[in-house]
Order: structure tokens, then C-alpha cells, then sequence
């Protein structure tokens, strides 16, 4: 198979590409790393010495793809389907590389900065940055509130990349800084993605593993 994902299944930028293989039933072949274990690791630093997940080899072209926008982008022009997930037009396709990073950015990695936090040894966790990365996820769920209010994906009918971005980010932003009370628009949308096949059957896949979520 011309594709091999290297990956995780509890990983949220791993999530965000798989939502994307899955909506346009991408052939490829997943290898699973655990960081954790040396020979796995090791195996992984051959392949990405950054030793960041998720990354895609695409054997037929001889080519290392690392970081989940460059890869949707990449699947997007290598491998199309019915799912467009990068539009046509360029200031639509700027548009929604646009919300694409306000989510990483913002949301996605202020939320891991919490989750990360979580894991370190008493004695050196980081309470004031926990704070700042909770302080900035609150105005990117302020952000997106407005932005989806009153359409069904961040670029109205669409679906794209920057929906593939927003389900990962929302379903483990939720976990940490539930906004279910706060952002109406926010956790309605939460709820279309969690019904879309693609996230469906990332959600399914990733339950054996929700044991090793930090709580």
C-alpha cells in the first residue's frame, strides 16, 4: 500500500488526519507508535527524527510528510475524493487555512499545554502556564462561537480540513474546560462533528486507549 500513517490512537493531530483519510475511504496502512516503549520509539526517529506524530510516507512518491495541516494538504492533492477537504478557490481555500490555525494554535495546543501539564511529576508543573493556555482557549471558544453560529461546518456547507482541525480540538477541549454552558454554538457543533462518520469511527477506534486520558 502506497500509504503508511504512523500515528496513535489517543493523539488529537493524529485524529485530525484520520478524520481526513476517512472521509474520502483513503487506502493506507497504520503503524502505531508508542513513544513509551524504545524499540517503537527508535523505529519512529528512523522514520521522523522530530519524533512527532502524525506523520504519512508516501512509498510510491519516496516522500515524509510530517504535521497534520501539511499532510491533509498533501492527501488533498495527491489523493482527492469526493470531500474536498482544501476548496477550490483560493480565498475560500485561504479562508479556511485561516481557521485551521486559529484552531491548532488557539485551542488545540493551548489544550494540550493543560492535558501535558497533567502528566508532569509534582514539583514541576507549570499552574501559571496552565492558566495562560486556559485564558487562551476561553477567547478561541469566543472566537468559534461566532464563526459557526448559524452554519452547519466553519466554512458553511462544507466540510473541510479546518472541521477536521475543530473535532479533536473541541471533543479533548471539552474534557479539560467543558464549555457545554457556556458556548451553546460551540457544543452543538461538537456534537455534528461526533455525528460525522469520519470522527464516528475515530471515536469508536480511540475507546480502548481513553483509559491512558489524564484525569
Amino acid at each position: 500500500m502506497a500509504l503508511t500513517l504512523y500515528y496513535h490512537p489517543l493523539s488529537s493531530f493524529c485524529w485530525k488526519v484520520l478524520i481526513a483519510l476517512y472521509e474520502n475511504d483513503t487506502a493506507f496502512t497504520p503503524v502505531l507508535v508508542d513513544l513509551g516503549d524504545p524499540a517503537s520509539r527508535a523505529d519512529f526517529l528512523k522514520v521522523w527524527p522530530i519524533g512527532k506524530f502524525p506523520v504519512i510516507r508516501d512509498a510510491a512518491r519516496d516522500r515524509i510528510v510530517p504535521e497534520s495541516s501539511i499532510i491533509i494538504e498533501y492527501l488533498a492533492q495527491h489523493f482527492p475524493g469526493k470531500v474536498a477537504l482544501v476548496p477550490a478557490d483560493p480565498e475560500a481555500a485561504q479562508q479556511m487555512r485561516l481557521r485551521d490555525r486559529v484552531i491548532d494554535l488557539y485551542l488545540h495546543l493551548p489544550m494540550q499545554k493543560v492535558v501535558g501539564d497533567r502528566l508532569r511529576p509534582e514539583g514541576s508543573k507549570d499552574p501559571y502556564g496552565v492558566e495562560q493556555a486556559r485564558t487562551t482557549m476561553r477567547t478561541a471558544l469566543d472566537l468559534l462561537e461566532r464563526r459557526i453560529a448559524g452554519r452547519r461546518w466553519l466554512m458553511g456547507d462544507a466540510f473541510t480540513m479546518a472541521d477536521c482541525a475543530a473535532a479533536p480540538a473541541l471533543y479533548y477541549a471539552n474534557k479539560v474546560l467543558p464549555f457545554g454552558d457556556t458556548h451553546k454554538e460551540a457544543t452543538t457543533y461538537l456534537e455534528r462533528l461526533a455525528q460525522r462518520p469520519s470522527f464516528a469511527r475515530v471515536l469508536k477506534e480511540a475507546e480502548p486507549y481513553f483509559k491512558l486520558f489524564p484525569a
